[in-house]
């Protein structure tokens, strides 16, 4: 889910160094369709991991060269690919060039879905296309059967979209909802799965929490939460805005019953792309919030129900399968070393500021591609300054979570940390 976790709100602007305006698309270099440059020989990863990385940044995203961009956790960075997939896509709807035009909230578009389930570890009948994670956590708490009295048993640590959809939900139909308090910075993952699993009781229907969480980036035993809670016959809902394209997800073997994905952060798709996700049978069970024929054609539609939303920009699933197949290219567990590599490089880097305290834990099984440390000071005004100079992007405040990519050079993060050192280090 996209923005600032509650309680981490920037100081300025999204991105706490200020936002690049982006050239119209007759300025970029070549054009929107310019010819696509093939991704560097893959030899020259093993030899020189620096420069491989250096050519995919330069080669494959209209990035800046001055600039820093931290905060793909809060909406990622599409490459070149992924731009000709959306442009070209409008560009073929506006032609008008057939008597049928793709309308995107009217199909069911089923080999676009059947490529994605394949990629998450699930069936196309269980997979339906959103605009965003936000919404399909709506979605799903909306649409659950409960009744008055009935618990959600959630955490203190959810995106403020993941916990709204089932406040709405108590405040209209009496539902309760209980929040677990989650150490902040815990030693090892059983602190988290026992946590949760003691505080489920005769009462709680349904066990909801995020799967990698957006204010830290601390990541949860999600499979054996969702073992722990079917044996207990609570359904499981994950907030899986910050897993797709940062872990690998298979959601057959997660074991839940819903999952609500965002990859427009970690997949190099285009904003206004989300994932909506259920078991079979959950599905069935679920109601949908938006209607139009077809909302009660549980055989024939099942998923798809959820996407019969009305006419919208068919170009955004064009460019998500887009950024799903240049993540391929990349590969996939490529893409997550070169993520946690980094991570792991900001973290110790951050471990020998004294003015930063490290909240990600040390465990490196417990974070992977965003870092959180908190500012031992307030008085920040001149770093955010100093930043917004240096153009480099982050998110946050006194407590401050940085994301990387594959986008991100080492480089990107010793200016970062220089800043730091240079505002805060005397």
């Amino acid at each position: 889910m996209g923005g600032a976790a509650a309680g981490m709100a920037a100081p300025g602007s999204l991105h706490g160094a200020g936002p690049m305006a982006s050239p119209p698309p007759a300025a970029w270099p070549g054009g929107w369709n310019r010819e696509a440059l093939p991704l560097p020989d893959a030899g020259l990863r093993e030899r020189d991991p620096e420069s491989y990385w250096g050519r995919v940044r330069d080669e494959q995203f209209l990035l800046p060269p001055g600039r820093a961009f931290l905060n793909p956790g809060s909406l990622g960075v599409m490459p070149w690919p992924v731009l000709r997939a959306v442009v070209g896509s409008l560009a073929a709807g506006a032609e008008y060039g057939t008597d049928t035009v793709p309308r995107w909230g009217y199909e069911t578009l089923d080999r676009e879905r059947e490529e994605m389930a394949s990629f998450l570890g699930c069936g196309a009948d269980e997979l339906a296309f959103t605009h965003n994670c936000t919404e399909s956590m709506s979605f799903i708490a909306a649409g659950m059967e409960l009744k008055a009295g009935d618990e959600v048993l959630t955490t203190n640590q959810e995106h403020g979209s993941g916990i709204s959809c089932w406040r709405v939900r108590a405040a209209r139909t009496g539902i309760v909802v209980r929040e677990v308090e989650l150490p902040v910075t815990p030693r090892e993952p059983g602190e988290l799965l026992g946590c949760l699993t003691s505080a489920m009781g005769p009462r709680t229907r349904v066990l909801s929490f995020s799967g990698i969480t957006s204010p830290t980036g601390l990541v949860l035993p999600t499979r054996q939460l969702c073992e722990t809670a079917r044996a207990r016959g609570v359904r499981t809902v994950v907030d899986g805005a910050h897993m797709d394209g940062q872990v690998p997800v298979n959601l057959r073997e997660l074991g839940c019953d819903y999952f609500a994905g965002s990859p427009h952060k970690w997949m190099f798709a285009p904003p206004g792309c989300g994932l909506l996700y259920g078991r079979a049978d959950a599905l069935d069970r679920l109601w949908p919030t938006v209607a139009t024929g077809g909302w009660d054609n549980r055989a024939g539609l099942r998923s798809a129900r959820f996407m019969m939303v009305g006419t919208n920009n068919r170009s955004t699933i064009d460019g998500m399968l887009a950024g799903l197949r240049f993540l391929r290219a990349l590969g996939e567990e490529t893409v997550y070393a070169r993520q946690h590599a980094l991570a792991r490089h900001v973290v110790g880097e951050a471990r020998r500021r004294p003015y930063l305290e490290l909240v990600t834990p040390d465990d490196p099984s417990l974070y992977r591609a965003m870092v959180s440390v908190r500012f031992k000071t307030d008085k920040l005004e001149p770093l955010w300054a100093g930043l917004r100079r240096e153009n480099i992007g982050v998110l946050g405040g006194q407590r401050l979570r940085i994301s990387v990519h594959v986008h991100t050079r080492r480089a990107d993060l010793d200016r970062f940390f220089g800043v730091c050192d240079r505002v805060l280090g005397a």
